[in-house]
C-alpha cells in the first residue's frame, strides 16, 4: 500500500499504546486511534478495523467507530450545518463533520437542506483530496430500490427528497421505493432531504411510484378557501379578485390554479362568507348582516 487513504475502513495492527491512546500499523503506515476513537482497551499486537479521516488539522487518524458511509457505501446522514455558498455538513458519527459541496446541491439555495434533514451520500474527495460527502446518483438509486407491490395505489408514504429537478423531485419512501413528484402535484418544490408525505397516484411497472404532495381535491378546498378568507381579512376585508379574475393573476397572488380558486371561492360564497361585486369580493360583515 503506498499510502493510507481517508474514507476507508483497514484492518490495522496495534503497534504499541501511548498516553493518547493507540499507534496502528499497516505495511509501512502507521496512524494514531486516540483513545476516544477505541471502543475497546488494546494491546500490542491485535488486530482492529479502524476507519481513516482527517481531523481538524489535515492529520489522517483513525477511528474504531465505523461510519455505515464510505468510499465504497452509501448512507442517510443528518445535516448538522449550513454554510453559504460553500454548502452543507452532514454527520456521519466522527468528531469531525463531513462537507456536501454547494457544487452537488441545488442552483437554489431556498431547494437546500436545513438542519435536520437527511441526505443519502457517500464518501469522496475533491480535487485537492479532502474528504467530502456525496449525494447518491440515480445509478446507485436505481441499484439499490425495492420493487413497489401494485396495490400501494393511493396509500401514503413518507420519504426524503433525494434529487431536485425542472421536472419535479425524487425521493426514497421509508421502505425504499423510488418515487417521482412532478411538479404539478407540488404546491411549492422541497428542499433536498427533506422528509415529505404524499400520496401515491401511480405505481409504474418498473416498481416505482408517482406521488402526489397535494391533497384531495376536497381537502385541498377547503384550505385554498381558508387561505382565502386570511387573505381577505389581511386587506381589509375586500380583495380586487374575483371569480373573473385571469389565471395568471390568481396564480401571481395566491399560487393556485384558475380551477382551485373557483372551487375554493365557491365555498366561501355558497357559505356567506364572502360577496363579489364591482371586480372585487368583500367578506360579509356578519354584524350588519344581522
Amino acid at each position: 500500500m503506498e499510502k493510507l487513504t481517508p474514507g476507508m475502513i483497514e484492518n490495522f495492527i496495534v503497534e504499541r499504546v501511548i498516553d493518547t491512546g493507540y499507534v496502528l500499523k499497516l505495511d509501512k503506515h502507521e496512524v494514531l486511534l486516540h483513545k476516544n476513537e477505541a471502543t475497546e482497551e488494546l494491546i500490542n499486537g491485535q488486530e482492529v478495523d479502524a476507519f481513516l479521516y482527517e481531523d481538524k488539522k489535515g492529520k489522517i487518524v483513525a477511528s474504531m467507530k465505523l461510519p455505515e458511509v464510505t468510499l465504497e457505501t452509501y448512507d442517510w446522514v443528518q445535516v448538522v450545518d449550513v454554510v453559504e455558498k460553500l454548502g452543507v455538513f452532514v454527520h456521519i458519527g466522527l468528531p469531525k463533520d463531513i462537507l456536501v459541496s454547494a457544487d452537488d446541491l441545488p442552483l437554489l439555495p431556498e431547494v437546500w437542506p436545513k438542519r435536520g434533514d437527511h441526505l443519502f451520500v457517500t464518501l469522496d474527495h475533491d480535487r485537492r483530496g479532502k474528504l467530502i460527502a456525496k449525494p447518491v446518483t440515480e445509478e446507485i438509486i436505481d441499484q439499490e430500490r425495492d420493487q413497489a407491490p401494485k396495490d400501494m395505489l393511493n396509500e401514503t408514504k413518507s420519504g426524503h427528497i433525494y434529487r431536485a429537478s425542472k421536472i419535479g423531485s425524487f425521493l426514497i419512501t421509508e421502505e425504499g421505493y423510488r418515487g417521482f413528484i412532478h411538479e404539478s402535484e407540488r404546491k411549492q418544490e422541497p428542499r433536498l432531504g427533506q422528509l415529505v408525505k404524499g400520496r401515491v397516484i401511480a405505481v409504474k411497472d418498473d416498481g416505482t411510484l408517482n406521488m402526489s404532495l397535494k391533497p384531495l381535491i376536497l381537502e385541498s378546498r377547503d384550505q385554498d378557501a381558508q387561505q382565502l378568507l386570511d387573505e381577505i381579512e389581511k386587506n381589509g376585508g375586500k380583495i380586487p379578485f374575483t371569480d373573473q379574475s385571469t389565471p395568471d393573476e390568481v396564480r401571481e397572488r395566491f399560487h393556485l390554479s384558475k380551477a382551485a380558486f373557483k372551487r375554493a371561492m365557491g365555498k366561501l360564497l355558497k357559505e356567506n362568507k364572502v360577496v363579489q361585486s364591482n371586480g372585487a369580493t368583500h367578506i360579509i360583515d356578519v354584524d350588519k348582516k344581522e
